[in-house]
């Protein structure tokens, strides 16, 4: 099977899934999602773009590093630190 039928199979199969996805996460009638499926799927294209391109970025940055394992670990540490002090803040809740 060639590569381009395999790909528009992807596309197929990423649309089909996207559109009640999204009609699911925002309580809209699939019909109304299926008339913005293409926002859907630009707005879908474009996130996973910049996950890619700052995934990219991230790892090309930590093989020129000495030492990538202490940036890593300290990057998690602060993640971490900042999870545990979300659990202390008591936001308001919106009326």
């Amino acid at each position: 099977m060639p590569r381009r039928y395999v790909a528009i199979a992807a596309a197929v199969a990423a649309v089909g899934a996207l559109v009640p996805l999204t009609a699911w996460l925002f309580r809209m009638p699939v019909a109304e999602a299926a008339v913005a499926a293409p926002i859907i799927v630009v707005s879908a294209g474009a996130l996973v773009g910049l996950f890619v391109l700052w995934t990219k970025v991230i790892v090309e940055t930590l093989r020129r590093q000495r030492h990538p394992g202490r940036i890593v670990a300290g990057a998690v540490a602060a993640f971490a630190v900042l999870v545990v002090l979300s659990f202390f803040v008591e936001l308001p809740a919106g009326h």
